[in-house]
């Protein structure tokens, strides 16, 4: 089928619970979103998977979860403060704004004013603020635009107590703010949003080596972890011209969303750069002992750098399907009707099954499926649903992206065994309740 748009995939994600814009009763705030109760299971269950895979699988990797607010002093030395920044441009006519690298020479994309644009100036991307009683220069400290400097400046620590030996890895996943020009593309750029890093410390001489090696371990994730297909996603090598000032190479993945190809990650060589910068400024020796070679060594960082929010995105994007019934029933749909079904991995649907009673004006077959529920609500997230009838209640299951539903019938007052159906062959299958039933629900 062809690629949702994107107002399709945002449509869904607001009609049943994943994602709404904040403060929506007072008109919404620009570029803020809020993850409703599918969307924070199912950001949840990313978040987790990324998790796992990076520290769990690596005897050389921790975690960390820094502070959001820092010493002013580490946006100077990270360059923040002097450089990061885009430039902007104002049509003169209907006042929209506009990242200068967006805009056509001739007309205005708001409103089609020909030659309108005032010149570029610099606007910096962070957002400023007080912490203390007074407001006054010395109280200026700044809402993070990225998670890896709390990372840069804990490292020695880090490396310290838990004895850690180059090459060692420390990740984070966090929120960060920036202050953008232009946001938009509901939730693939906004103000507010999360990143899930790893910086990876190495010897200079092996970062080259290194840097491949996370460019494949990344995109394996995507593949086998995430089940995105070979023609989604790809690596955009950055161009000398278009390396960040810092990076000695970097490559984006990107995804092929309904806006085109865009990066949901990038994987960056960025040399001595930051350790270097923040020991110039904090007066303090970043080096690190290096038990090989008995020489003490300022390392090279590998990055990976994901932002979870476009992950999700994806994710949402690619599990959005549309298909004709080819038989009626277990769809809830008759033959040859459409088919609206989210097709989220197994592992990361926000509901692992939904329960059912056939019929719900039946007194013994609803405590059957509440008290099945009850037992299988200490393994899953499941819903239980006694409302309309069973073909609407598998519709919004569909949508949802819920593998199984189960559903308790006549027989299963009898024999303890209930209905299982599968979301994506829509088989239906009868499993004995207990232990058969949890295994079941387990299979991804």
């Amino acid at each position: 089928m062809p690629a949702p748009s994107l107002d399709a995939v945002a449509n869904l994600a607001k009609r049943r619970g994943f994602i709404v814009q904040s403060s929506e009763i007072y008109g919404g705030a620009a570029a803020a979103y809020d993850y409703g109760p599918l969307g924070v299971e199912l950001k949840n269950n990313l978040k987790r998977l990324w998790w796992e895979d990076m520290t769990r699988r690596y005897e050389n990797i921790v975690g960390l979860d820094a502070a959001i607010f820092m010493h002013p002093k580490v946006w100077e030395a990270s360059g923040h403060v002097e450089a990061f920044s885009d430039l902007l441009v104002e049509c003169r006519t209907c006042h929209k704004r506009f990242r200068a690298e967006e805009v056509s020479k001739d007309a205005c994309l708001a409103c089609g004013a020909k030659k309108s644009f005032t010149e570029p100036r610099k606007f910096n991307l962070m957002f400023r603020t007080h912490l203390g009683p007074t407001e006054d220069a010395g109280s200026t400290v700044y809402l993070r635009p990225e998670t890896a400097q709390g990372i840069y400046a804990d490292a020695p620590y880090i490396q310290q107590v838990m004895r850690l030996k180059l090459p060692f890895g420390i990740a984070q996943i966090g929120k960060a703010f920036r202050n953008e020009v232009t946001p938009g593309n509901f939730i693939f750029r906004t103000v507010e949003f999360e990143q899930a890093e790893m910086q990876f410390f190495v010897r200079p001489s092996e970062a080259d080596r290194w840097f491949e090696h996370w460019k494949e371990e990344r995109m394996r994730w995507y593949h086998t972890v995430l089940g995105f297909p070979n023609d989604t996603v790809r690596f955009h090598p950055h161009a000398k011209k278009e390396l960040a000032h810092y990076a000695k190479a970097a490559d984006d993945i990107q995804y092929h969303f309904p806006i085109d190809w865009q990066e949901i990650e990038g994987v960056h060589n960025r040399g001595d750069w930051d350790l270097s910068r923040h020991a110039k400024f904090s007066g303090k020796d970043l080096s690190f002992f290096d038990e090989d070679t008995k020489e003490k060594v300022l390392p090279w960082i590998i990055e990976t750098s994901a932002g979870v929010d476009r992950v999700l995105l994806a994710l949402l994007t690619q599990a959005y399907t549309e298909e004709t019934v080819k038989e009626a029933g277990a769809a809830g749909r008759g033959a040859g009707e459409k088919r609206l079904v989210l097709k989220l991995p197994r592992h990361l649907a926000p509901v692992r099954a939904a329960v059912f009673p056939l019929l719900s004006n039946n007194d013994e077959l609803v405590a059957k499926a509440q008290e099945i529920s009850r037992e299988l609500r200490q393994h899953f997230v499941i819903q239980y649903d006694d409302a309309g009838a069973i073909g609407r209640r598998y519709r919004r299951q569909d949508e949802i992206g819920t593998p199984h539903c189960v559903t308790v019938d006549h027989v299963s007052l009898e024999d303890n065994t209930v209905t299982v159906r599968d979301r994506d062959t829509l088989r239906q299958d009868r499993v004995r309740c207990g232990d058969a039933l949890i295994a079941c629900l387990r299979t991804v």
